[in-house]
């Protein structure tokens, strides 16, 4: 993905740096545009150097070489096109259409559809009048305006207007480079695990991290998909961007929520590994460790699965196997007994770790096997299966 990225005067771009490294990392190709007041504050040389590629100024502006004319080539480079961070200053330019300095000149030859303003400045610039009508016009115009963060100004003050990290800003790019397969679907995920109670103090759980679950969630969303997540508890952060989420702990809160929603979408993935068993009765107050051997009658929770299954009419249902034996020929028995339409299996082993091996089993029959790889990739296939269902439904 080739992303030009513009750097204007906010102290702010000190933090650019990283985004500019991580997105080199992640195998970006980038070009940078820098204003004059950005130069004030840090060299060129900086990102060109994490960056590993060119950085133009508007010393380039009129430089113009063997038919090379800077703005012009340059705005017909880039995949997505990025100002972070904007200024008020540069904001209002571009409202207005302005082309004085090449980043104007850039942004204004610019006919693509995948454009990144990444606001940070003084909270009170933020939230003055011009400003907010200069981004609803520029909302309109079809730039994504990515919401700054409330918190300590470089100023001393405290208020909204301070740079998103740059996991946010990344995951935008992302976002806005992918192709949307999914568009104008609504998709469910589950993840997690669940906790059934025992006491107050007390749970019966399993190894799941819930790792899966969103990274299918994250990149349904990279893909076009309205995705709401439905979690059990876990340490991940929340996928960014995600439409909906809902915490749930136990199997009966997991089930309530998913039919809750369940009307309203279009696929459902059961990647949460939901509990199969409960306790029968959840003692009031902490069990006292009294005697050597301790009993807890269990019950079955609802099978999620099956129920979706009996009732899914046009929906795609997706759902997990995870074993420690006879991984393809249960996840088959599965797949047919829950009248589902993919089913993903994997190894026990693999829960909560970040890669996995998976074996991708359809309703009509076809199995592919992927992995082992980041459970990132995974998700992409497994979400292109999806696309390949649907387009033959």
């Amino acid at each position: 993905m080739k992303v030009l990225i513009g750097i204007t005067g906010c102290i702010a771009l000190y933090k650019v740096a990283e985004l500019v490294s991580s997105l080199r990392k992640s195998g970006h190709e980038l070009k940078i545009v820098m204003t004059q007041s950005a130069q004030k504050l840090v060299s060129k040389d900086l990102f060109s150097a994490v960056g590993n590629c060119e950085v133009y100024t508007d010393s380039d502006a009129f430089d113009i070489r063997n038919g090379f004319i800077p703005h012009t080539e340059l705005s017909k480079w880039p995949d997505v096109l990025v100002i972070a961070p904007a200024t008020a200053n540069t904001i209002a330019k571009l409202s207005y259409g302005l082309a004085d300095n090449l980043l104007t000149m850039v942004c204004l030859a610019y006919s693509g559809d995948k454009k990144l303003l990444v606001p940070a400045m003084n909270y009170r610039m933020y939230e003055n009048d011009a400003t907010q009508e200069n981004l609803r016009v520029l909302r309109n115009r079809g730039w994504w305006v990515l919401e700054p963060s409330v918190g300590h100004l470089a100023c001393g003050e405290f208020g909204k207007g301070r740079y998103p990290e740059n996991e946010v800003v990344q995951e935008a790019i992302e976002i806005l480079a992918s192709e949307k397969p999914l568009k104008n679907l609504k998709i469910l995920v589950t993840a997690g695990p669940t906790w059934e109670p025992i006491d107050p103090v007390r749970i019966i759980s399993n190894r799941s991290s819930g790792k899966m679950g969103y990274e299918l969630a994250k990149t349904a969303v990279r893909l076009g998909a309205y995705v709401t997540l439905i979690s059990g508890p876990t340490s991940l952060k929340t996928p960014y961007f995600v439409n909906e989420v809902v915490r749930v702990e136990s199997a009966q809160e997991m089930f309530d929520a998913v039919i809750r929603k369940f009307d309203e979408v279009d696929v459902v993935i059961m990647a949460a590994a939901v509990a199969d068993y409960t306790p029968a009765k959840i003692s009031e107050s902490k069990i006292k460790k009294d005697t050597e051997d301790l009993n807890i009658p269990l019950r079955k929770t609802i099978d999620i699965l099956k129920y979706l299954g009996e009732r899914k009419n046009n929906k795609i249902l997706v759902g997990f196997a995870v074993e420690t034996d006879s991984l393809e020929e249960y996840a088959k028995q599965k797949l047919m007994k829950k009248n589902l339409d993919m089913i993903v299996a994997n190894k026990a082993e693999v829960m909560g770790s970040d890669q996995n091996s998976v074996i991708i089993l359809k309703s009509d029959g076809t199995v592919k096997r992927v992995g082992p790889d980041e459970k990132s990739r995974i998700a992409l296939v497994i979400l292109s299966e999806l696309v390949e269902l649907r387009n033959r439904s």
